[in-house]
């Protein structure tokens, strides 16, 4: 196998190229130099002709051609952008024989590298001195102009625009993606299946609301001609532990030894969740309340149409006993990581939330995710945790902010949480992982979706949670954990009902995305 994902050859023909602005600088000297030099500065998402025909004319006025790219932290256009990460897009420029170097830009603005760098010219698109110089291109002409260096405006006879191409119909990128991120973060497919099979005896302590998700099928056989009634024939019900219990079913799949805490009622769904529970080998210390009913939700599908979902629920705060005994659970755990995971159905509450996480005692992970599709329970309940997975809406609602793009709201929502690892699941365009920051890593980075054929994404963050907790328990990587989860969710919506995934389809899963990225 490879412990590599670039071979020796793509290495010394792309990385040659990429350098620091310090870097660049002691290799191209101080100033005057023999050979002139230009800098081009751009976001660069997808290189397209009019970024070709713009760096062309710039080669042509200069020996040695720089590219500069914004880095990704700084870029704030549309909600989902960028859409290549910064890594990929320093290797596109530095692929292209006309760039000389390529410098990722930590800053907002040119200005400082262009000191550093101190370019003969400065290469700007025509459409930045149509109508006069605007402000910030005004401030970087005076920044040339106090070493004696020169704006030049590039013909702007063809314009493409990176964001119409992107929000058209986005380029299928995952693999690129991927390989890029593993190459900076020095992970190996390797190493993602060491991380696979050290899961087994991993304790895990999961608490939450269990559900019983129902699929029943029918068969549509008529109308009613009075009323907007639909008449069906029942053909089958088949029921599925979900909720937090199918979290603990995908940990104990996966390999860990996995302790569960629920509160049930007393009813025929109790008896079926702890036989499903106890034949899949999940230790349950369940409470049993017989004030309330076990949680189950009722999906009724007829000719592959889902028509309707009815919900039998309590969702009362559980009651100060309760509460005690699951404190007393958490408090006596040995886990490895104990897993919060919350549909609002009763346990988790402003009031229960402190005092449970008081109970957890010092060494094992905290996690918490908070699955609420509607609006009653907030993320930012969990403060202090070492991994919180919310989807975008759960952080939007969580911080009160429909409007800002989705890298500043999870950057918001992770200062906030205090959490040190925040991975926001974004559906179809993955997930956007915040953990906490260091001098040698970036604060952020995307693993997008390993999703073919989407046929039930219901329990898609199940899977999620369960790979990611397993995966940082382990090995502490936060982006080994974003990229098995990411692999677990995939396969959880490509198949119908909430069953556990198992190590072997994530794996693969990822020896597929290897033969893809290595051409093997």
């Amino acid at each position: 196998m490879k412990t590599s994902n670039l071979t020796d050859l793509e290495k010394s023909t792309y990385d040659r190229k990429i350098k620091t602005p310090e870097e660049l600088r002691a290799l191209l000297g101080e100033r005057p130099r023999a050979k002139r030099v230009i800098m081009c500065h751009g976001t660069f998402d997808l290189v397209h002709p009019g970024h070709i025909r713009h760096l062309i004319y710039a080669k042509s006025k200069a020996d040695i051609l720089v590219a500069s790219l914004t880095s990704d932290v700084h870029i704030h256009k549309a909600a989902h952008r960028p859409f290549v990460p910064q890594d990929l897009r320093a290797m596109n420029l530095a692929a292209l024989e006309i760039v000389d170097y390529v410098v990722i830009d930590p800053n907002p603005t040119p200005i400082e590298n262009l000191k550093v760098i101190q370019p003969d010219y400065f290469a700007k698109g025509y459409e930045y001195n149509k109508e006069g110089l605007n402000p910030k291109t005004a401030e970087e002409k005076a920044t040339l102009d106090s070493f004696g260096g020169e704006i030049l405006f590039t013909p702007g006879d063809i314009v493409y625009s990176s964001s119409r191409i992107i929000e058209s119909e986005p380029p299928d990128l995952a693999n690129e993606k991927l390989h890029a991120l593993m190459e900076a973060e020095g992970i190996t497919f390797d190493s993602l299946r060491k991380i696979l099979q050290s899961f087994n005896g991993i304790k895990i302590h999961v608490v939450g609301d269990t559900i019983v998700d129902s699929y029943t099928y029918c068969t549509l056989i008529g109308g009613n001609t009075k009323t907007p009634t639909f008449s069906l024939r029942f053909d089958e019900q088949v029921d599925f532990v979900g909720g937090a219990g199918v979290v603990a079913k995908h940990m104990k799949k996966a390999g860990a030894d996995v302790r569960f805490t629920t509160v049930l009622g007393d009813d025929a769904m109790r008896d079926f969740v702890l036989k499903d529970l106890a034949d899949y080998g999940v230790p349950t210390d369940a409470v049993i309340d017989r004030t309330r009913p076990t949680t189950q939700k009722n999906l009724f599908t007829a000719g592959g149409y889902r028509m309707l979902k009815v919900d039998k629920v309590d969702n009362r705060p559980i009651s100060d006993k309760t509460l005690d005994r699951f404190r007393k659970s958490i408090a006596e755990s040995d886990a490895h990581a104990i897993v919060f995971s919350d549909f609002r159905h009763g346990i988790f509450n402003p009031t229960t939330i402190p005092l449970l996480t008081a109970s957890i005692p010092q060494g094992p992970l905290r996690i918490a995710d908070s699955q609420v599709a509607t609006r009653w329970g907030n993320i930012l309940e969990f403060q202090g945790f070492d991994l919180i997975t919310p989807n975008e809406r759960e952080a939007r609602f969580a911080l009160g902010d429909q409007d800002s793009t989705v890298r500043p709201l999870a950057l918001d929502l992770y200062k906030r949480a205090n959490c040190r690892n925040l991975i926001l699941k974004m559906g179809e365009r993955g997930m956007m992982t915040y953990r906490h920051p260091d001098t040698h890593v970036r604060s952020f980075f995307n693993v997008d979706t390993f999703t073919h054929n989407v046929v039930d994404a219901v329990g898609a963050g199940d899977a999620l949670l369960a790979y990611a907790t397993i995966t940082l328990t382990v090995s502490k990587c936060i982006v080994s954990a974003s990229i098995l989860g990411a692999i677990a969710a995939a396969l959880a919506c490509e198949r119908d009902g909430n069953n556990p995934i198992e190590p072997a389809d994530v794996l693969a899963r990822l020896n597929r995305a290897e033969k893809q990225i290595t051409y093997e």
